[in-house]
């Protein structure tokens, strides 16, 4: 019986993802993770469903989250941006 191989599957993963999703905003990037660390998916499930800030800010890091917040950003933009993210990487965030 074959194992399965699980750093094979995760450098599989990463070549076709790579290790960071990005998208601009106002002529500046900002880059979210392809795969979550159990640590940071066991912090997402502690947060409100409605703590948009808080599932920023934990998928960006602080420093960069501090860049973004300076950004006039709607909901709206907030939504595209996820639902982009969701497509792209398979990780269904901010979905009611």
């Amino acid at each position: 019986m074959a194992r399965f191989d699980v750093n094979a599957a995760r450098a599989q993963r990463l070549e076709a993802l790579g290790r960071t999703w990005s998208f601009e905003l106002d002529d500046e990037s900002f880059t979210l993770p392809t795969e979550l660390t159990r640590a940071t998916a066991k912090a997402l499930r502690e947060l409100d469903d409605n703590d948009v800030d808080g599932l920023l800010g934990l998928l960006m890091g602080e420093q960069q989250f501090a860049r973004f917040e300076r950004h006039e950003v709607t909901m709206q933009d907030i939504a595209a941006i996820l639902e982009a993210y969701g497509k792209e990487t398979g990780l269904g965030l901010g979905e009611g």
